[in-house]
Parts: C-alpha cells; sequence; structure tokens
C-alpha cells in the first residue's frame, strides 16, 4: 500500500491563488466554469484533506466570496506573491 502524500500546506495558512480558478461544477449557485477566483487572490486554508484515488492532498481554501478545493499546484504561499 502507498502511504498518503503528505500535505505541503497546513490548516490556517495564507495562500494565494496560482492561477484563476474557475468553477467545476462544485457551486451550483454559480455557472459552471465562471470564474471564482483570479490568480493573485488572497485566501486561508481551512482544512486539508486527501484523495483517496489520486493519492493527493486538497485543500479547502476561504478566499472570501467562496471556499474553492484546491491542489497545491493551484496555490502558493503568501509570500510567493
Amino acid at each position: 500500500m502507498i502511504e498518503p502524500r503528505l500535505p505541503k500546506f497546513e490548516w490556517g495558512q495564507q495562500v494565494v491563488a496560482a492561477i484563476d480558478l474557475y468553477n467545476d461544477g462544485s457551486h451550483p449557485e454559480v455557472p459552471e466554469d465562471h470564474l471564482l477566483v483570479p490568480a493573485g487572490g488572497m485566501g486561508e486554508i481551512v482544512q486539508v484533506g486527501h484523495h483517496a484515488e489520486a493519492n493527493l492532498p486538497v485543500y479547502m481554501v476561504d478566499f472570501g466570496l467562496a471556499v474553492v478545493g484546491c491542489l497545491e499546484e493551484e496555490i502558493a504561499p503568501e509570500a510567493a506573491r
């Protein structure tokens, strides 16, 4: 059995969106493919989970107007801005 990959970021950490984040259908009140957070948008990690099939950490990031599930390549530490 492969061990789960350890998360690079932690709960409560300030991050920025590394890319534009669009609705993938997980926000039913917003049209699909609508821009949720532009690249550079500031957020805070409010939960760290794990995608079992992909063996990847998944981060719930509160960007103020929306909480978005993000992968590591979609966010960066605030200092990297």
